[in-house]
């Protein structure tokens, strides 16, 4: 007999979520079918899509929807023998049970020294997130100037390592002045603290006075506009995400951008990175080795214990993490 524990989504967030808005539960799971896996999870993450898409994907007393490292227990399915590890989108779960259609295998390779929390940040959706939005999106050149918002993530910081890997400068702005250290260490050219500069205008020319051939957006909203108006000629746009407008409880109004689209001819394109999931192999053998070549440098921020994934996802929305926020059986 198993007893999974669960987190629930109680009430829909308005505003910021609140500790109220979830619950945990327990339930008892039942034998494996045949072709059926058990898992149990080792880690899980926490990532700011969960915040809009629990609004459009999810009703009150869903589980939370996520993707978490882990080890098979029970197996009745061949392709999945009990010790291996998976990834899961199965959400906030102890435990759970699967057919196996929806899981995927870590990189058979994988490096016994090589956290396998990886596989959630770097060497996962985030990292892959940063490959396809650089390469497919921005279309990414050597000598290029690129320019990532919220940086210190565990996208922006992916972001920021590649396009030096591509031979780019690479500006970047986090939320803090260690954030903004952390950036400088894992080598980005220029790096600056939002939340103190007198003016955005002015330190983005600073940091480029012959403004950005690649923007990355993560944050959306007035960050955003600002910089479309410092974009090169045939400048290229990859939003990411828009995380200063995911707890608004109104739409911001729009400012006029156009102009600037059509003067500077300008292109800007929103993408989800499953999109390119047949493809992923390939990039995630590409991230692994330049992880173990020392070109890409990782951060974890973990938070321990299951019962924690409601805080560890706040304290995500609230920017507290540098790197992959991760929560830790």
């Amino acid at each position: 007999m198993v007893i999974a524990k669960s987190w629930i989504l109680k009430k829909h967030f308005l505003g910021f979520p609140k500790l109220s808005d979830f619950e945990l539960k327990e339930e008892e799971l039942p034998p494996l079918n045949d072709g059926g896996v058990l898992l149990e999870a080792e880690f899980l993450s926490v990532d700011p899509y969960m915040r809009p898409y629990s609004t459009v994907l999810m009703k009150e007393g869903d589980v939370m929807i996520g993707t978490q490292v882990a080890r098979v227990v029970e197996s009745k399915n061949a392709d999945f023998p009990v010790g291996s590890y998976v990834i899961s989108n199965c959400g906030w779960r102890t435990h759970s049970i699967s057919d196996g259609k929806n899981l995927d295998m870590l990189l058979s390779d994988w490096p016994k020294n090589i956290p396998k929390s990886l596989a959630l940040g770097m060497i996962g959706m985030p990292g892959l997130t940063a490959y396809f939005g650089l390469m497919e999106v921005c279309h990414l050149k050597k000598g290029d100037i690129v320019l990532v918002n919220a940086a210190a993530g565990a996208v922006g910081s992916a972001v920021g390592q590649i396009a030096k890997i591509k031979g780019c400068k690479v500006v970047g702005c986090a939320g803090s002045d260690e954030k903004v250290a952390y950036l400088k260490k894992i080598g980005f050219d220029e790096a600056f603290n939002y939340k103190t500069i007198t003016s955005l205008e002015e330190t983005l020319k600073n940091a480029s006075p012959e403004g950005y051939d690649c923007f990355f957006d993560n944050v959306g909203g007035e960050f955003s506009s600002t910089v479309i108006q410092q974009m090169k000629e045939f400048g290229r746009i990859a939003v990411c995400g828009a995380i200063s407008m995911y707890n608004e409880a109104k739409p911001p109004s729009a400012p006029s951008v156009q102009s600037s689209f059509v003067f500077r001819q300008l292109r800007m394109e929103g993408f989800i990175v499953t999109k390119w999931k047949p493809k992923y192999l390939e990039p995630l053998k590409q991230l692994m080795a330049w992880l173990k070549e020392g070109k890409l440098k990782y951060h974890e921020h973990i938070t321990q214990g299951f019962e924690k994934m409601p805080d560890a996802f706040m304290g995500m929305l609230k920017g507290e993490n540098i790197g992959k926020a991760i929560v830790k059986m």
